[in-house]
């Protein structure tokens, strides 16, 4: 198959539903809370009885608008609401309110990281919508049951143009999107309860090919690996079809996350199936520049401008801005940090090590960690000034600190009895008393064996009792033994 790959170009385009972390529906009151009994967070309008009417929450435009502010779209500042028409058991209405002919935000792009290099993924649009409820299929009924808790619950679609051609381009590009959902607060881009959702067009064409082949929407999919398997599973079976002489059906399939396959639900709607009009419910909304002008100052810094901050101003390695920017929590904390030192470096080792170790271990966020970024600041100060070092630092002092959060770092290293000692006064006789004790050693390394240097040390900052400067005990080891 890997053979038959080479004469096809894969095609994907993406369709991201994210969950707006708003406390109320998008067109009434009714909660929005996960996990709450079935069919308890509705009220007459999610439920559709006659002569309800909708109410749009401002917050879910809001959100929407900071979305397309950080895709770089174009926002429509005059927008109309459609109804969507279609049955299916969990709609209560009958039909659902989104947006056709003005979606939210238009065009845009993001970009993505991919071995290659960088890549812009252009967006099509951001369109603002209501979620259906949720049919529940239970194992051995023969009855399905609907909960319409989800019902009303505010979505933004996320659609991208068809611009991917590697299911690695596709885990880049919905790897981003969740980032920047987070950075925004505007989703908690969780894809296992359901909040983050994605829907991938997929198709494939010949190489020398300027003509789109039929495309295939793979629904169901609740992780971004599963996408990426998907579209892998996809890609072969469209191209298996072809070699064979047969027509690919434009259709609405599956992910079985089991056996890692795609198996057909139904034959895809066109768009004239649905027939939209304007929800005469909803008045059109307009979107004034006060608004837009405040909305853009309550922006907060997004994941590319701070991996920009931190290669160009602070100098740190490429691979050090991508680890600290990949979730906001850890990179805002790192921010603080960089306010109080700057030894930037030092601070992204310190993060990126230790304080993310602990955070992982026991599954906390940054928000959660117990030592102020002005703790962090204390223990690098602390080794610039030659008084620890990172080793002393991180296996001692910083274990103890966490048991001890109230207490400074040099209050702690005082504590433990680890400053170290840099006066050559106390360090001279140590070394010149380790030399006397190994001869036939101190041989080896007047030959050319310069390695042997690290046993030397290892002696003096053992009868040290691990106080002594590392660098001040080299310098005097290597002088004295140049002079024996």
């Amino acid at each position: 198959m890997s053979n038959l790959r080479d004469k096809y170009t894969l095609v994907i385009g993406l369709e991201v539903h994210a969950q707006l972390l708003t406390r109320s529906k998008i067109y009434n009151t009714d909660s929005t809370e996960y996990g709450s009994l079935p069919n308890t967070n509705v009220g007459v309008i999610t439920l559709a009885h006659p002569g309800t009417l909708p109410r749009l929450n401002k917050k879910v435009v809001e959100y929407a608008i900071k979305m397309g502010i950080a895709c770089h779209s174009n926002i429509t500042r005059f927008n109309i609401f459609d109804r969507k028409n279609y049955f299916y058991p969990d709609l209560p209405k009958g039909y659902q309110i989104t947006q056709d002919r003005t979606p939210i935000c238009k065009t845009g792009f993001v970009t993505i990281r991919t071995k290659e290099g960088e890549k812009e993924i252009r967006l099509n649009r951001i369109h603002i919508e209501e979620d259906a409820g949720k049919s529940m299929h239970l194992a051995a009924e023969t009855d399905t049951l609907v909960d319409f808790n989800r019902a009303g619950v505010p979505l933004i679609e996320i659609v991208s143009e068809p611009d991917m051609r590697t299911s690695d381009e596709a885990y880049a590009f919905l790897t981003e999107i969740r980032k920047l959902v987070r950075y925004l607060d505007i989703c908690d881009g969780n894809m296992e309860e359901g909040s983050l959702r994605c829907d991938a067009n997929i198709s494939v064409m010949l190489k020398d090919s300027k003509t789109y082949g039929k495309k295939v929407e793979v629904k169901n999919m609740n992780s971004i690996r599963n996408v990426q398997r998907a579209i892998e599973y996809e890609f072969d079976r469209q191209i298996e079809m072809l070699e064979k002489g047969e027509p690919i059906i434009s259709e609405t399939r599956t992910f079985d996350a089991g056996d890692g396959k795609t198996y057909g639900m139904r034959t895809k709607e066109e768009l004239n199936d649905y027939r939209y009009f304007p929800d005469p419910d909803l008045s059109p909304m307009e979107v004034s520049q006060a608004w837009l002008d405040e909305i853009h100052a309550t922006m907060p810094p997004l994941p590319r401008e701070l991996y920009q901050k931190y290669v160009s101003e602070y100098q740190l390695p490429e691979y050090d801005a991508h680890v600290l920017t990949d979730s906001k929590d850890v990179a805002l904390y790192f921010e603080e940090v960089c306010k109080l030192t700057k030894n930037y470096k030092a601070a992204s080792n310190w993060v990126m090590g230790p304080v993310k170790s602990y955070l992982n271990e026991l599954t906390l966020s940054a928000d959660e960690f117990p030592l102020a970024p002005s703790i962090i600041a204390d223990i690098i100060a602390l080794i610039d000034q030659g008084k620890i070092n990172f080793a002393t630092a991180s296996q001692r002092v910083f274990p103890e600190l966490l048991k001890n959060p109230g207490k400074s770092a040099l209050e702690v290293a005082q504590q433990l009895n680890v400053i170290q000692d840099s006066s050559q006064d106390t360090i001279l006789p140590i070394v010149e008393q380790v030399i006397k004790e190994f001869p036939l050693k101190v041989e080896e390394y007047k030959n050319g064996k310069k390695g042997i240097i690290s046993m030397f040390m290892g002696e003096v900052m053992k009868r040290s009792k691990g106080k002594a400067d590392p660098k001040v005990a080299t310098q005097l080891l290597t002088s004295k033994l140049e002079e024996v």
